[in-house]
C-alpha cells in the first residue's frame, strides 16, 4: 500500500518529539483534528467572541443622550453591564440620579430597543 504514510514505533515517535522539543502524543491517545487555515481560525474566533462588533456598553454610551435626554446625559454616564444584567450608571448630581431613578422603567425599555441590549433587566444607579 504505497499511499499509506510510514508509521514509526512509539519509541521512535517519542525520541523524535524529544529531539524537536515538542510534546509527544499522549499515551492514552489524543485525536488529531484536521488542520485549518489561519484566516479561517481567526474569523471563527472573531465571530465567537464578538471582536469587531460594538459591545452593548458601547452602543448604550453612543445613544445615552437619546436614552435619558441631553440634560441628564451631561450629568450621568453608563459605566458597565454586570453579570446579572444590570446597567451600572454613575450620576454626578443627586437631582439627576433621582430623575433617572423615577424614570428607570422607561429608560430600561429604551435601552432594550438598542440592538444587542435586550438582556438589560435593571439600572443600578450610583452617585459619583
Amino acid at each position: 500500500m504505497p499511499d499509506e504514510p510510514h508509521r514509526f514505533s512509539r519509541v521512535a515517535e517519542d525520541l523524535i518529539a524529544s529531539l524537536r522539543r515538542v510534546p509527544s502524543e499522549d499515551p492514552r491517545g489524543i485525536r488529531r483534528h484536521p488542520s485549518r487555515a489561519f484566516v479561517e481560525l481567526v474569523d471563527s474566533l472573531r465571530a465567537k467572541h464578538g471582536i469587531g462588533r460594538p459591545t452593548a456598553e458601547q452602543s448604550i454610551r453612543e445613544r445615552w443622550p437619546e436614552i435619558v435626554g441631553p440634560a441628564n446625559a451631561s450629568y450621568s454616564n453608563a459605566v458597565r453591564i454586570d453579570e446579572r444584567g444590570r446597567l451600572v450608571v454613575h450620576a454626578t448630581h443627586a437631582v439627576v440620579r433621582n430623575e433617572l431613578f423615577l424614570n428607570r422603567a422607561e429608560i430600561i425599555e429604551r435601552i432594550r430597543r438598542v440592538p444587542g441590549c435586550g438582556s438589560i433587566k435593571q439600572l443600578h444607579l450610583s452617585q459619583g
